[in-house]
């Protein structure tokens, strides 16, 4: 029988979801690639009990995530009806509806019914009444914005959802959202968008607007799909991401100047006594700007070298700007 950490609140940081009452680990777990039915069930179990432990308390999923989709909330479920079963109300779940889930004109977007259907798919899956964060994955160019923040708006008051975040959306998007959610009465929670050292797109107007509307944010491929990690410090190896057919990181991306520019960041990290991955962490965190970021973990060992980012999360001046500079170089800065 698991028995959680007596000291599982003492070292990782809370920080407050924009305007709410929502505490959220500056360190979430995403369960997007090693949770579905693939991967072999005894080390998702250790990794999500050791997630716990270490104070993470926020389980980032998406009704596709896998794979095959769906799994992934399956995987959660058994949890959440063993080990977990005497906790709930000590985790926060979110999940999301947006991309392609099944077939047929309803079985992605942004309409009423396949975000009301997914969302109830979703939580027989989770075995649970509610999620405490329901998102719109993206935003769909063919449905009206006042009828995708309806259906959320729809699933608090139906008891579904707790409260209810996007992502994917740009900053005019999200201020048009924020806008029609406040109208209904369902405060937008939270944004998660795709940043890091290497994509800093955020920065250019979507932060700016979530300071502004009181919204908190969570990044997601904090990492950038394990190109900020030693994996990728000596080139592309086998067995990695970037050397199999995966639609997300491509070998081209590995680029011999890219390579220099992780070697580089990679010895600003350990200067600080960092490895490269906590060092990308630590800088997505910096300044306590964003609320959370998600991190994936395919085992122990990899999650807790993650969460020890979250010892040190302070940079100096001259750091940044060291930092800074190495980024533009590689094309990053904005």
């Amino acid at each position: 029988m698991y028995l959680p950490s007596a000291d599982r609140y003492s070292a990782m940081p809370y920080r407050r979801t924009g305007r709410s009452g929502l505490l959220l680990p500056a360190l979430s777990l995403g369960l997007w690639h090693n949770f579905g039915g693939d991967r072999n069930p005894d080390e998702q179990a250790r990794i999500l009990r050791r997630a716990f432990d270490l104070g993470i308390t926020h389980f980032d999923l998406a009704n596709n995530y896998g794979p095959p989709p769906g799994s992934a909330e399956l995987t959660l479920g058994r949890a959440l009806a063993g080990d977990f079963a005497r906790l709930r109300d000590e985790i926060v779940i979110s999940t999301k509806a947006g991309y392609h889930m099944w077939d047929g004109p309803y079985g992605e977007w942004g309409s009423r019914k396949y975000l009301r259907s997914s969302l109830d798919q979703s939580l027989k899956r989770l075995g649970v009444e509610y999620v405490d964060i329901f998102y719109s994955h993206r935003p769909d160019p063919d449905t009206p914005l006042e009828e995708t923040m309806g259906a959320l708006d729809t699933a608090v008051r139906q008891g579904k959802a707790l409260y209810v975040g996007l992502s994917n959306y740009s900053a005019e998007e999200t201020r048009q959202a924020a806008a029609i959610l406040k109208d209904l009465g369902t405060p937008l929670l939270i944004h998660q968008p795709r940043y890091s050292m290497l994509d800093r797109r955020p920065e250019d107007g979507l932060l700016t607007a979530l300071d502004e509307l009181g919204v908190g944010s969570i990044a997601y491929s904090p990492l950038e799909q394990g190109i900020l990690t030693d994996r990728y410090l000596h080139g592309i190896p086998a067995g990695s991401r970037a050397a199999g057919a995966s639609p997300f990181l491509t070998a081209d991306a590995v680029t011999p100047e890219l390579v220099e520019r992780l070697r580089a960041l990679d010895a600003v990290a350990e200067e600080r006594g960092q490895s490269l991955a906590q060092l990308a962490l630590a800088w997505v965190l910096r300044g306590g700007r964003l609320t959370s970021a998600v991190v994936g973990a395919s085992s122990v060992t990899q999650l807790e070298n993650s969460v020890e980012a979250v010892r040190n999360l302070e940079f100096g001046e001259e750091e940044l700007s060291r930092i800074e500079e190495l980024l533009s170089e590689a094309g990053t800065g904005v």
